[in-house]
């Protein structure tokens, strides 16, 4: 991929762009804090900032770019109204903003959209139609009524006033900690990071721009080696689970992106978790991708300065537990051992002495003696625990055996 050789005047928007978002959106968005990581940093090695885009009213960075676009608008514009497609934080972001600007919105969503987000963008003021399967038939019938009702489409991320409105986070990051020679952001449609690499560039040509995407979604970085790839699943990052980046963003990102790296799921799961036990802050999963990336590439970052972009924090309550519990399953100090016991009494009270001796917690009991291929007189026990660490539960694995009992954790996917 290029560098920062090639300049930006041939590019669709430039520092300028961003300079003058920033003077138009100032006071109307959160300057949200960019704080080094003590702890993060001891953990990888590199010294990491974080920006907390995740405390923006709406809880994501979208807010700037909508906002810099609505600004744009005529009086004729505005009397008309906007339209915008959205399963997420887009929504919200042109939802609110045009509320306060007393603009009409109206957003179209997929119908498998989560009610709490179509009741979320109700709640700014905008009308909400369903329409459509996915995101691409949702994305053509808001192009359809926007050229039948005369509305603006505000477009998520292909838009070069969208895009100036996101670079102003590289901006104050840069003014927060100029020592960052390194930023790791999350690409969905590309939007984010192309407006940060226009404002990172023009700031520090030096400073490398690393993009990160969901493995299940490698769009972009597909387009940039000019492969095609297989854009499906459900990703914990859906935020920056997107098929086809954008035309204008590929541009940018093919000229000023350094390099774009592919994360797991259990990678993103594992981050999400860390900056919530860490650092106590909820980010959604593509908010994670970018510590996510750091973690699982060590070498690549030792002894960087790194800047990483907490993007969002709009995640479901059940959908963070669950994250939480499989990570702390991971690490060992949650699991579900399968004990096999003979039909006798006293097989139990043995077992949870066993437990006692190691001073370790029994969360549930599941006795199995009819739905199994063991003799008649036999049975299964599974037993979900609470241990210390993982070799706190390898002690109790062993001390199990060596009482006389067969035993084998249950392990995550």
């Amino acid at each position: 991929m290029a560098t920062a050789a090639k300049t930006t005047p041939a590019l669709p928007v430039t520092a300028e762009d961003v300079r003058a978002a920033r003077i138009a959106i100032g006071g109307e968005v959160v300057r949200t804090p960019c704080l080094k990581s003590k702890t993060l940093s001891q953990i990888t090695g590199a010294e990491v900032w974080l920006k907390f885009e995740n405390l923006q009213f709406t809880a994501a960075f979208k807010e700037r770019g909508a906002l810099n676009k609505l600004l744009t608008l005529d009086a004729e514009q505005r009397r008309r109204g906007v339209i915008a497609m959205s399963a997420g934080n887009h929504a919200q972001g042109v939802a609110y903003n045009a509320h306060r600007l007393g603009i009409p919105a109206t957003i179209v969503m997929p119908k498998p959209t989560p009610i709490v987000k179509v009741q979320q963008t109700e709640g700014h003021g905008a009308t909400v139609i369903l329409h459509g399967e996915k995101l691409e038939e949702a994305a053509a019938h808001a192009h359809e009524l926007a050229a039948k009702r005369g509305l603006t489409f505000v477009h998520p991320f292909d838009d070069p006033h969208v895009i100036a409105g996101q670079g102003t986070i590289a901006l104050e990051m840069l003014e927060d900690a100029p020592e960052i020679d390194t930023m790791i952001v999350p690409i969905g449609g590309g939007g984010l990071i192309s407006g940060m690499a226009v404002a990172a560039k023009s700031v520090n040509p030096e400073i490398e721009m690393i993009g990160v995407q969901a493995e299940l979604y490698p769009s972009m970085y597909a387009r940039l080696k000019g492969e095609s790839a297989a854009c499906d699943g459900d990703s914990l990052a859906e935020g920056i689970a997107v098929k086809y980046p954008g035309d204008l963003t590929f541009e940018i990102v093919k000229s000023l992106v350094d390099d774009v790296l592919l994360v797991g799921e259990r990678d993103l799961e594992h981050a999400v978790a860390m900056l919530l036990t860490i650092e106590k802050t909820v980010v959604e999963g593509a908010g994670a991708a970018g510590l996510a990336a750091l973690l699982s590439n060590p070498s690549r970052f030792r002894g960087r300065k790194v800047g990483l972009v907490l993007c969002g924090g709009n995640i479901d309550t059940r959908l963070l537990a669950n994250v939480l519990l499989r990570d702390l399953a991971r690490d060992g100090r949650i699991a579900r051992l399968r004990i096999r016991l003979k039909d006798r009494p006293g097989q139990l009270f043995g077992v949870a002495r066993v437990f006692d001796q190691q001073q370790v917690n029994i969360i549930e009991i599941y006795h199995q003696r009819v739905f199994t291929n063991l003799p008649a007189k036999g049975l299964i026990t599974d037993i979900e625990c609470e241990t210390r660490d993982r070799a706190h539960l390898e002690r109790l694995i062993e001390a199990l055996r060596a009482a006389g009992y067969e035993v084998r954790p249950v392990e995550l996917a």
